[in-house]
Parts: C-alpha cells; structure tokens; sequence
C-alpha cells in the first residue's frame, strides 16, 4: 500500500513512547473519512489494543479524547493521569517490545504470512514495525528508523 498522507511512521515517538502518535492518526483520519479501508478493520485490535492495554484506558475512551482535540503530547499527558503514569524503565521496555515484534517470537510466523500478503518478499524485513514501513513506501533499513 502506499504512504498514507497524515500516517506517520510506527517508529516516531510521542512522549517516550513509539506507535502512539500513529495510533491517533488513524483514529483522526478515520474520523474524517480519509483512513484507507484496510486500516478500518484494525483499528482497536493488534498494536492499538497492546497500547491501550500498556495504558490502561479502553480503546474508544482514547478515541473520544483524541477527537476532543490537543496536541498528542496533551493527549499522551491525560492517558499517563488516566491509566497511570509510567516510568522510563517501562516505557523503555515497552518500545523495545513493539518495536522487535515478530522477530523471534509467537508472532514471526504471521509476521511471514503477511510479508507473502504484501508481495514483500526478498525486503529486509525482521518486525511488523519493518513491514509497515516497507509496505507504505518507507525503508526503516535505510533509514535506521528505530534510533529515531
């Protein structure tokens, strides 16, 4: 698929954190219609759901707040006073999870299914997070996108 306008990348953090700033683009752009269908049906499943989860606040309760408005780091700010605040060390094992997810692990045979899905076959690709990038036109390799 190619790049989605106002998508960033998983790697980009908000806060301490990485995915969360691009979890709340696809709730803002799936409010206004422009989030492309084969998102639609993920949204608050997968990476959302483990990052609400690492938060503690319910999917749709972040989903009415983002669409409240703010800046992601004003919305970051109400997650951490909802759920809880979090500390480096686990923010830091928190990205480090997502960021090397599928690579060795229960995931890495859906991880390979999906490369097939997507025609990706032969790309460097060793994380869901690498998946993403490459399938949206991104190269995380090139890039060295995890030290972003």
């Amino acid at each position: 698929m190619p790049a989605v306008p106002g998508l960033r990348s998983n790697y980009l953090k908000t806060g301490r954190l990485v995915y969360f700033g691009r979890m709340l683009d696809k709730i803002r752009l799936q409010a206004v219609g422009q989030l492309p269908a084969d998102y639609v049906g993920n949204l608050s499943k997968g990476f959302d759901l483990r990052c609400c989860n690492f938060l503690r606040v319910p999917y749709a309760t972040l989903q009415a707040r983002t669409l409240t408005g703010g800046t992601d780091e004003e919305i970051l700010a109400w997650a951490f006073a909802t759920g809880g605040a979090r500390t480096d060390e686990e923010c830091l094992a928190w990205n480090s999870f997502l960021m090397k997810r599928g690579w060795r692990d229960d995931g890495s045979a859906m991880l390979q299914t999906r490369i097939k899905e997507f025609g990706l076959e032969g790309k460097p690709i060793e994380t869901f997070f690498d998946l993403n990038e490459f399938d949206e036109g991104r190269n995380p390799v090139i890039a060295q996108a995890w030290l972003t």
